[in-house]
């Protein structure tokens, strides 16, 4: 078993914002397959099973506000005895153009507090992750503004969506060397 998680904060008011397109992403990924998300008290997520490059991915939005999503991430690798390593984390990235998408094997945490909550939870820096770009704010507006608006009408999420489902793919079928040849900057 392989996770999948997609950071984001839950409810309504969060769902089409920037910050929430980790969510979008795996959302995306368990319509294009018809499967119904599961709700998981034990981990305080939302799961759904899918099958990806050949792999079964469990697709995780977990449902603690997205500054302690490594309550989820541990929670789900003790309870299915998944590594670390196998964990994909998807979330936004500001400093990436909108569209861009950016593979890592593991690393810090960037300043993304996020992932810097998974990591602690999981106890470890090695912990994949795809960053997707949002765009960086304009100038003179605060980024946690920024992160937390709705994406313009200007913005292809669509097309970034489609794009992430395809280097996800690319991942679990290749592994993470080759997504990042073929993903990296595009």
């Amino acid at each position: 078993m392989r996770i999948a998680l997609g950071l984001g904060n839950p409810g309504a008011r969060y769902t089409s914002t920037r910050h929430n397109i980790g969510f979008m992403a795996v959302d995306h990924l368990a319509a294009r397959r018809g499967v119904d998300w599961q709700h998981r008290e034990d981990a305080v997520a939302e799961v759904a099973e899918v099958e990806l490059g050949g792999q079964e991915v469990m697709l995780v939005k977990p449902q603690t506000f997205m500054n302690n999503s490594g309550r989820t991430a541990a929670a789900l690798c003790a309870r299915w005895e998944v590594k670390p390593q196998d964990v994909l984390v998807v979330f936004d990235d500001f400093l990436l153009d909108f569209g861009r998408l950016r593979f890592r094997r593991g690393g810090s945490d960037g300043g993304h507090n996020g992932l810097a909550s998974v990591l602690e939870g999981l106890n470890t820096q090695d912990v994949p992750r795809l960053r997707m770009g949002i765009g960086s704010p304009p100038e003179g507006e605060e980024i946690i503004d920024y992160v937390l608006d709705s994406f313009s009408l200007e913005d292809e999420v669509g097309d970034l969506l489609e794009h992430c489902e395809k280097a996800l793919e690319n991942y679990y079928a290749e592994g993470v060397e080759a997504a990042m040849n073929i993903f990296n900057g595009s």
